[in-house]
């Protein structure tokens, strides 16, 4: 493809593996498609009840399986029918974008579209999946099926990611782990944080008996690997307060177990998450992230992190500055960065300020940067199959 002429907007389609949970991966979406309002976005499965409602306003084609309701609901269900459906779906655009976890780099685009893959990680089931599961792969029936079905999705993943003419990396983590999975040297563009401090923020009644900045603040997926289970077992004999947002699997066991000093909540609007980040003392990072999102977004309201010294937390937690590192994520190791930030005085403008080098701005720029090296034939900037 020739390079475009001076100001001619390409044409550009988003790919993303499935609209059905509110996290991180949904924001970069949402950023994406602010940094190209025409595109249309490409999914297996959407929920508009379970994604952030700014998506109703996207154009958005879905697989033949988000007709199955059960799916939308649990997206983890289809695993075996994924790639299938990715093949169905077919973006049409001069580039398409490709936020991926898993498959929606292996969408069937048209022969003459450029693809740029955005990584959040490489298939995490497939690479890490005793980390994923949280036990051995053949404690669970889940497990047993991933074994079995191992074989034939990490052939069709890295077929896949060898179609691409260009891959980027949330983190230097997923860096290392693009490579080793596929040999691909991918360039590092971190994604914006997702939450704007000069919006309004809007009470959370559940809160409203606890006093403000005097809680500690989870923001996570439950599932095995996020170790929120060792967070609250680390806040049980502590009088400092725990506040977990999130939803998943784990669910259902965290709440049963909760102490009266931690509690539990999901479904919170845009407006409560802004209250939550804003009258928390610190954020609690204990999980294994292919990128530290939330340490930022809690840095645009001048808040530390108490992180797990691994991961994507590495690119966006800096010692002394905007937060501390604890080694290992055990409720031990949890509990001693809890107690040892008492009395702490953090630079409340300078975390600020650090957060904002991860504006969303920065991350357009860079994204068009990107595209227009690819229509212009300079997709080795980007980085590409070695």
């Amino acid at each position: 493809m020739s390079p475009r002429s001076s100001g001619t907007r390409p044409r550009v389609a988003i790919a993303h593996d499935y609209l059905t949970q509110r996290g991180g991966a949904e924001r970069v979406v949402l950023a994406m498609v602010r940094a190209f309002p025409d595109a249309t976005v490409y999914t297996t499965l959407y929920d508009p009840d379970g994604t952030y409602p700014e998506f109703r306003d996207a154009r958005i084609v879905v697989s033949p399986l988000n007709r199955i309701g059960l799916l939308r609901r649990n997206h983890r269900l289809a695993l075996p029918l994924l790639p299938l459906a990715s093949w169905a779906l077919r973006p049409d655009a001069e580039v398409v974008v490709a936020s991926s976890s898993g498959w929606a780099h292996g969408f069937h685009h048209s022969p003459t579209s450029k693809v740029l893959v955005y990584c959040h990680a490489p298939a995490r089931w497939l690479y890490q999946t005793e980390t994923y599961l949280g036990e051995k792969a053949t404690r669970s029936p889940q497990g047993l099926a991933l074994l079995a079905l191992r074989p034939f999705l990490t052939a069709w993943d890295r077929n896949a990611a060898a179609r691409a003419d260009a891959y980027l990396a949330n983190s230097r983590v997923v860096r290392e782990r693009i490579l080793e999975a596929y040999g691909i040297d991918a360039q590092v563009v971190p994604p914006p944080y997702g939450v704007d401090p000069a919006l309004a923020a809007e009470p959370i009644v559940e809160l409203a008996d606890w006093a403000a900045d005097e809680y500690h603040l989870i923001v996570s997926r439950l599932l095995p690997y996020k170790n929120v289970q060792h967070a609250v077992a680390a806040f049980r004999d502590l009088p400092e307060r725990l506040v977990v947002i999130g939803f998943g699997p784990m669910a259902e066991e965290l709440r049963a177990a909760l102490p009266g000093n931690v509690r539990l909540l999901s479904g919170l609007t845009d407006g409560q998450m802004r209250f939550a980040y804003a009258h928390a003392r610190a954020l609690v990072a204990p999980s294994h992230e292919d990128f530290g999102l939330t340490p930022l977004e809690a840095a645009s309201y001048g808040k530390p992190t108490l992180a797990l010294h691994a991961g994507g937390y590495l690119d966006t937690v800096r010692p002394g500055l905007n937060g501390t590192f604890f080694e290992e994520p055990t409720a031990h190791a949890i509990r001693v960065a809890v107690t040892g930030n008492r009395g702490t005085v953090w630079n409340a403008d300078a975390i600020r300020d650090h957060a904002r080098g991860f504006s969303e701005p920065r991350f357009h720029e860079e994204l068009h940067r990107q595209v227009e090296a690819l229509l212009g034939g300079a997709a080795g900037e980007a980085g590409g199959p070695r």
